[in-house]
């Protein structure tokens, strides 16, 4: 079955960097767009970002843009978001999630099929 595995959160102070991973398995990976996205505390999942199935085109939320890196290794399954000058903002859980297309959804990037479990990030000093 789908397994999407997040791990690389952690508690940084603002301006510190971080790199998520998201181990995918149980599909054929390079036939699927992928996203980021995060819950902030007490609200509703936000889009961070995405890239087709194989990386050429990525896509960024503002908050992300120019701070984050979304990124993915079709020879290793695996999916990654790097996360530069965190801000307190970023606070949340972050999850990788499966598009059930080759491209991303243009205003439907919250509609994946599959989501991890996710990883805990905190910003604070």
């Amino acid at each position: 079955q789908v397994q999407l595995v997040e791990s690389g959160g952690g508690f940084v102070q603002p301006g510190e960097s971080l790199k998520l991973s998201c181990k995918a398995s149980g599909f054929t990976f390079s036939m699927h767009a992928m996203t980021w996205v995060r819950q902030a505390p007490g609200k509703g999942f936000e889009w961070v970002a995405a890239l087709t199935r194989s990386g050429a085109s990525t896509h960024y939320a503002e908050p992300a843009r120019g701070r984050f890196t979304i990124s993915r290794d079709n020879d290793k399954n695996m999916l990654w978001l790097q996360m530069n000058n965190l801000k307190p903002d970023d606070t949340g859980v972050y999850f990788c999630g499966r598009y059930n297309t080759t491209y991303v959804p243009a205003g439907r990037r919250l509609e994946y099929d599959y989501r991890g479990q996710g990883t805990q990030v905190t910003v604070s000093s």
